[in-house]
């Protein structure tokens, strides 16, 4: 099995050009015989195997440019009155259950569509704001050895700060204003998560309660906090 293909290597070896070249008939016959003869690596000498792999991966794209160029390209297109059809349902919420809803709805109706499509067209409904945040410290250090104070506040929807501030001495009058600032034009969230702290004195739970915010407290030295 492999002396054939070292002498088709010296054959190509001996052309008269200074240096070889593969003429398309080579690759072809290279790349069969990379899916053909599992040993082909062991007999090939004048390219590396890599080249050979990637003259198959390029004959692929070729293949695949030629047969969208020939054939029809993509999907085939969502008639209007179903696109339609889609966004009614999700917007009038008329089946829950999303789009793997909707899309065994229309597969009753004889609409032969994706699910994947449906989800494509159908009205996304945005969601409330999250209704938890949390609250804490932490401590930076400058180069001339002042140790600030950072208050932080996360949703707990996707972890986003809603607010961060800097201070370098430390109050709960300071800690209830940024609360204020957090949160303006009643944009309050429901429930605020805190740690044990003796910063958040009277101060800053009169100002939550102020706000309409209830106080989840961790647990006693809990090891999350």
């Amino acid at each position: 099995m492999t002396g054939p293909r070292l002498r088709h290597q010296v054959t190509i070896l001996q052309r008269r050009n200074p240096k070889p070249k593969l003429r398309p008939a080579d690759r072809r016959l290279w790349v069969w015989l990379s899916r053909s003869w599992s040993r082909w690596r062991s007999a090939l000498v004048i390219v590396k195997p890599d080249t050979v792999v990637d003259w198959h991966r390029r004959g692929f794209c070729w293949y695949r440019t030629w047969k969208v160029r020939h054939g029809k390209a993509g999907r085939p297109s969502v008639p209007k009155a179903t696109r339609e059809l889609i966004r009614t349902m999700s917007r009038d919420n008329l089946l829950g259950g999303g789009a793997p809803r909707i899309h065994s709805e229309l597969l009753k109706l004889g609409i032969p569509l994706s699910q994947a499509s449906v989800g494509e067209y159908r009205v996304r409904h945005s969601k409330p704001p999250s209704q938890m945040v949390s609250v804490d410290f932490f401590t930076i250090y400058t180069l001339w050895f002042e140790t600030l104070f950072a208050f932080v506040v996360l949703a707990h929807d996707r972890r986003r700060i809603l607010h961060l501030n800097v201070t370098v001495r430390l109050t709960a009058e300071w800690t209830a204003k940024q609360i204020v600032e957090a949160f303006p034009f009643d944009s309050a969230p429901k429930y605020l998560l805190r740690d044990r702290d003796r910063i958040y004195r009277y101060e800053f739970r009169k100002q939550l309660e102020v706000m309409d915010i209830h106080e989840v407290l961790n647990a006693p030295r809990s090891p999350w906090c």
